[in-house]
Parts: C-alpha cells; structure tokens; sequence
C-alpha cells in the first residue's frame, strides 16, 4: 500500500509519513508473532459492543498508514459475536441453553457452550506456540448504569505487574475523550471468577494483559464539562478505532518502535510503570481486593 500524505494525532503527537516508515522499518515483522485477541457480545443485550467491535475492524482494515503498520506486524484476532444464539433470540445476558457464557470460561462444554469453548481452545492452542506472543485479551461488553467507557483488569501480587497493566488504558484515555481512565479498576471478585478477563488473567503468563473494556448504554462526560453526552453509534464505533490507534502507542512506547522521531517526549509523561519511575504504591486496594486507579476524569 502507497503511504499518502497523512497525518496522524495521538497523545499529542503528531506522526508523518516518514516517521511512520521508520516506525514500520524498527517493529521487524520476523520477530515472535504478537497477536491481540478482541472478542464482544458474549452478553447478547449488549449491543454497544458490536459497535465498538465494528469500529475497531474498520480502522485495522482501512488504508490509514497506522494501520497498516499494526497489520503488517501485529495479528488481530476477532469474534465479535461470542454468544450469535443469544443475540438471535434477542436475550439479554444468557445464551439459548440458558447460561451466562461470561461465567463458564473455566470448563466450557464443546456441547452447552461450543462458541466459548472453541475460542478457549483456540487461545490455548496460541498460548502454547513458542512463536506466538498472545499479548492481549480485551472482551468488550456494556454498562447499565455507569457513564464513559472504562475497563477492569486483574490484580496479582506482584505490584510492578498490576502497575504495568495501566499503561495500555492509560494511553487509551489520551486517544479517547470519552474514555474514564479513573473509572478504571483491577478487581478479583469471586463472583467474577469465569469471566474471559478472569480466567485467561490466571492461565496467560505475566507479559500478556487481560482486560473487560465497558461502555456506557447511555452516554458520557468529557472533562471539564458537567452534561453527558449520548452516545451513539458512531460515538461507540469511534471509541472501538481508538482502541486500535493505542496498539501503536502501546508498541512504540515499549520500545519495539523507533524512539529517534517527533514525540518521543511521551515517556516523561506519568504513565510508565510506579515500579520503574516513582514510588511503588499499594494503597487504593478495597476489601473486595479491587485497586482503582485514583486520579480525575482528565487526568490521563
């Protein structure tokens, strides 16, 4: 594909053509295949996630130079219906066997829910090829009674790994006027236990991150603004492209992208790992074990 003459804005930087050639030349496509694995709709009522879904495939497919460089180097693996019998029927969260799909990744039956477990034998099958980083999980679903899109992430001991799991909703929160990054949380309910973020937090080792993205069914509130905004289609499907714009950032800002280039002043930005910049801290941890991510809505 010929890179034509575009520019593109993220976190406040500005990417030329040529910067992005030199981006594509530095992420060296024979490395340890990275693959990313999005799935929505396990809860078929909630149908702002195919729009979210539907946004972030038409990004990866279209013809913007950011694109290109995330197909040509990342593979994207996506189910946007996990639960199409559910969705069908027009049921709100449970399938046509009546399970909560979202509440059996533990021990799927290939017979009462075969979507969830051919996705999970397909994750383990990558989870053991020594040529595949499985990188990210993120498995996009609505909210019915909070504003913005935010996510939950899982909390493990070590303190520098639930640190580096902001990074990624932290950039997101920059690319994404919409997106609550102190809406964010890392949580262990145990009611939550068979969920995919759950589950595939517990099997994946400690380099992939396993997140539940969720957006309003209502709207949201930009910063520095006290009216909510509808959301609509459009607006869900915006958020599902900025979704996929933040893989570039995520990639250059771990240094798998040149660092030689406009912008690279984002690592002195406040979004590294505390472990690595700054003062470890545990606080913030309530009694259900879930950890927020302090800070004001445009805080990012």
């Amino acid at each position: 594909m010929h890179l034509k003459a575009t520019i593109h804005c993220s976190l406040g930087i500005v990417y030329t053509d040529k910067a992005l050639q030199r981006m594509s030349v530095h992420l060296s496509p024979d490395r340890e295949k990275k693959v990313v694995f999005l799935t929505a709709r396990v809860h078929p009522g909630e149908s702002p996630a195919s729009f979210i879904c539907q946004g972030f495939i038409d990004f990866l497919v279209s013809e913007h130079p950011v694109a290109q460089i995330l197909r040509d180097h990342v593979v994207f693996k996506v189910v946007p219906m996990l639960n199409p019998d559910g969705v069908y029927l027009g049921n709100y969260r449970c399938s046509l066997m009546g399970f909560d799909l979202n509440r059996h990744w533990q021990e799927p039956s290939p017979w009462a829910h075969p979507t969830l477990h051919a996705v999970k034998q397909l994750i383990v099958q990558m989870n053991q090829d020594p040529k595949v980083s499985l990188e990210f999980y993120i498995d996009v679903h609505a909210h019915s009674t909070m504003m913005n899109g935010f996510m939950y992430g899982n909390v493990f001991e070590e303190e520098e790994r639930v640190q580096r799991q902001a990074v990624f909703p932290r950039l997101l929160c920059h690319n994404a006027p919409d997106f609550s990054f102190s809406s964010t949380s890392f949580n262990k309910d145990v009611v939550k236990a068979g969920t995919g973020r759950r589950f595939l937090g517990g099997l994946l080792d400690d380099t992939s991150y396993c997140y539940t993205l969720e957006v309003s069914f209502y709207s949201y509130m930009m910063a520095a603004s006290s009216a909510p905004v509808p959301y609509t289609e459009e607006t869900y499907m915006k958020l599902g492209r900025n979704v996929a714009r933040t893989f570039l950032d995520y990639y250059r800002l771990n240094n798998l992208l040149d660092d030689n280039k406009p912008g690279s002043h984002i690592n002195s930005l406040n979004i590294l790992p505390s472990g690595r910049h700054g003062n470890n801290n545990s606080n913030g941890k309530n009694q259900d074990g879930e950890r927020k991510l302090h800070g004001v809505r445009g805080d990012c």
